[in-house]
């Protein structure tokens, strides 16, 4: 198998799972334009892992939106992504 037929032979089994790639790029970047667009109305501004886990928790909508809505690994991963923002503001003492 060549090293062109492993890769869309990935594509394919993510596919399943992930949906047209096309359409989820389409779904996440209309997520996080209107997020952006939002975030720059805050005086306070967010810190580089909160945006950062917002744009991952966007992109795992848009696969959800656009690929398999049952798949555990997406709802997990957001919870993930969540829970390591929250793990931070607690050790730093700030979250209120």
């Amino acid at each position: 198998m060549t090293s062109d037929d492993t890769t869309q032979a990935l594509l394919d089994q993510r596919a399943k799972t992930h949906g047209n790639y096309m359409l989820h790029a389409e779904i996440t970047q209309d997520l996080k334009s209107t997020m952006r667009h939002h975030i720059s109305d805050l005086t306070l501004g967010l810190d580089d892992d909160m945006q950062e886990t917002l744009d991952m928790i966007a992109h795992k909508i848009g696969r959800i939106i656009a690929g398999n809505p049952s798949v555990i690994d997406h709802w997990a991963d957001i919870a993930g992504y969540a829970q390591l923002v929250a793990n931070r503001l607690k050790v730093d003492g700030n979250g209120i």
